[in-house]
């Protein structure tokens, strides 16, 4: 039998993503936390998990708007014009 601070790697990374996007309880923290503590599996999913989400993030952030598409298309072509 599990104690109340034990969980499985399943529940774990359930809550892990719960907690990226800010969904976890307090307690589920709290037993996420000892867990990692204890499992290097779902320590490293975690970081990764973690990347993952500041990637994703960061692409958000960096789309380009239609006259930067417009303009990053023609130095493309431009280059690809000089090169053959």
């Amino acid at each position: 039998m599990m104690s109340k601070f034990m969980m499985s790697c399943e529940e774990s990374r359930h809550i892990c993503d719960k907690a990226q996007y800010q969904e976890a309880s307090t307690w589920e923290k709290i037993k996420f936390k000892c867990h990692l503590f204890i499992c290097k599996v779902c320590k490293q999913h975690t970081i990764t998990n973690s990347k993952l989400t500041l990637l994703i993030d960061k692409i958000k952030t960096s789309t380009l708007t239609s006259s930067e598409k417009e303009q990053l298309k023609s130095s493309f072509n431009k280059e690809l014009q000089n090169h053959q």
